[in-house]
């Protein structure tokens, strides 16, 4: 029986505050500079000539628009990210393969408080290797450590 733990909502819902917050940007400053004529008149010299705020006003939309694309594609990118604790293996992300036997320790004295637990292991090449999992990057992630605590001990 495999235990997984998706990622967070707390991940989710920040991605999509930056991208609401990206493309707010973009209408307001788009608005300024080419739609509100009080603020076109007061950011113009004499010679017809904008300022830098109505300059950043004019060219800054569609960087904000396409910052917000970009950050909505890797949304879409790593939507189906997930820790599974599978029955040989702690599986992260679908590439890490950490084997419970490769498990030195788990250090999980920060996981009542700021919801992180650290693993110790040995990887493929014989090394010491450390991985820290946080519940701001996958929900579920008290069964997946119970689970754990009782495979290594």
């Amino acid at each position: 029986m495999a235990i997984e733990a998706p990622l967070s909502r707390y991940k989710r819902n920040n991605f999509y505050i930056y991208i609401g917050a990206c493309v707010v940007a973009a209408l307001w400053f788009a608005y300024d500079g080419y739609l509100s004529k009080s603020f076109i008149a007061e950011h113009t010299d004499e010679q017809g000539r904008p300022d830098s705020t109505l300059a950043f006003n004019q060219k800054s939309p569609p960087f904000l628009l396409g910052g917000a694309l970009l950050l909505g594609g890797y949304l879409c990118l790593i939507r189906g990210r997930k820790v599974v604790a599978a029955d040989d293996a702690l599986v992260i992300a679908g590439k890490q393969r950490i084997p419970y036997d490769a498990i030195q320790s788990i250090d999980k004295t920060h996981f009542e408080k700021r919801g992180v637990f650290t693993i110790n292991y040995k990887n493929e090449q014989g090394g010491q290797a450390r991985r820290m999992l946080s519940d701001r990057e996958y929900d579920n992630l008290g069964p997946i450590l119970d689970h754990l605590i009782a495979r290594i001990s």
